[in-house]
């Protein structure tokens, strides 16, 4: 009896005792052998996938496999538990391979070795740790996709927090829902792409969004196909930071609120008051610091522009105690009052402020000094009503020294 090359291989498919079957690119079942059948039921004739028959658990080792075989072309061979006909699961491996014309899957199931005990124990104590996060840590979302984006694990306790419910999202395209949506306030990477396609490089990325009035801080992570592989997925921690955000904002508010505060108590202690046409002076009480000396240079020099003073009168009647560095800021002051064409006088030292001042070994030939507040003013008038001694002309006004 003549018999086809066709016909013996369509027998030997059916007959051979291995668990055979040609599954389409997207993990449907086309056809499954005799033996295979026996095992899960007409599988092909009810148009079931792999990702259906297989323990959820197992979901991610299958979308993997199935993710290389569609980048790479190589053959894969992974541990899946499929639900059988009477709807156990049973341990298997699968070895899998595109067909040459990349349109099916060729494959075959036999049974799975027991694993080691060992490495029962380490799956265990990583499934248990999994689930203590899922089920205990309130501010915390987990999630993952595959290498299209479809969503296959969404749990966590936070996800109620922007009104999802765990697992709303599985099986969802993510790239289509949030793919093209901007990311906001991004951290560590300066410019997060929004395009959920270029997420697959292997990067890992942190970024902040506002999902349903929820603050969420991300980390996308790579999943792999073993050490080393290619990327064949993406897992997501969202971590629910509502509660700190408004408290970052509450405290940003406060800062603003006493940043305001003190310069208006700077202002305050600082008044610049214009006495006579073109004579400004700065009564200054209490201690005077580093921080409050470059206050005063700021606002007086600015003033001395905008007035266009002559003379700018620095009243230290009320100054009890100055720091080291203070006397050198007020012979910068004087100086950068003088570049602006006007003249600065000090009034009012007291003797523990001039000790001090004399202590540090500054040369103090260029202040112009005065007793007190009355004798400043009265020498600024002077020197203004006599235009024989006027002191923008650098001559000598009595009493003062000819600047050189």
């Amino acid at each position: 009896m003549n018999v086809t090359s066709d016909t013996l291989f369509a027998e030997f498919f059916a007959r051979c005792p291995e668990l055979l079957f040609v599954a389409s690119v997207a993990g449907g079942l086309l056809h499954e052998n005799d033996a295979l059948r026996e095992v899960i039921g007409p599988a092909s004739e009810r148009g079931i996938t792999f990702a259906e028959l297989a323990h959820p658990e197992d979901g991610a080792a299958l979308l993997a496999a199935w993710a290389t075989l569609e980048q790479t072309g190589e053959p894969v061979s992974f541990r899946v538990r499929l639900r059988d006909a009477r709807g156990a699961y049973r341990p298997l491996v699968c070895n899998a391979k595109r067909s040459p014309d990349r349109s099916a899957v060729f494959g075959s199931l036999r049974a799975a070795p027991e694993l080691a005990e060992e490495e029962l124990t380490i799956a265990r104590n990583k499934a248990r740790i999994l689930d203590s996060l899922v089920n205990h840590v309130d501010k915390l979302a987990f999630w993952a996709l595959d290498r299209d984006g479809i969503c296959f694990y969404h749990d966590g306790k936070a996800l109620s927090n922007a009104g999802f419910k765990p697992g709303q999202l599985l099986g969802v395209n993510w790239i289509e829902l949030y793919g093209k949506q901007p990311r906001a306030s991004a951290i560590d990477v300066p410019d997060v792409d929004s395009d959920m396609n270029s997420w697959f490089d292997g990067t890992v990325r942190r970024f902040r969004t506002d999902t349903n009035d929820v603050y969420w801080d991300n980390w996308i992570t790579p999943l792999r196909d073993g050490d080393g592989g290619p990327v064949c997925g993406l897992l997501g921690l969202s971590f629910d930071i509502s509660e700190s955000r408004r408290t970052e904002e509450e405290l940003r508010a406060q800062l603003q609120q006493i940043e305001a505060q003190q310069k208006v108590i700077r202002d305050l202690s600082t008044p610049i008051i214009e006495v006579w046409d073109g004579v400004l002076t700065l009564p200054m009480v209490g201690t005077v610091d580093s921080m409050r000396t470059a206050d005063v240079m700021d606002s007086l020099l600015s003033k001395i522009v905008e007035k266009q003073a002559r003379f700018a009168i620095l009243d230290l009647t009320g100054v009890e105690v100055v720091d080291t560095k203070v006397a050198s800021h007020l012979i910068e002051l004087v100086t950068a009052i003088r570049l602006l064409g006007a003249d600065g006088i000090v009034a009012g030292i007291k003797p523990n402020v001039a000790q001090t001042m004399v202590a540090l070994g500054l040369d103090l030939s260029q202040l112009n000094t005065q007793r007190n507040l009355r004798a400043a003013l009265q020498h600024a008038i002077r020197s203004m009503t006599r235009p024989e001694s006027s002191p923008r002309n650098g001559a000598a006004t009595p009493g003062l020294p000819a600047r050189g």
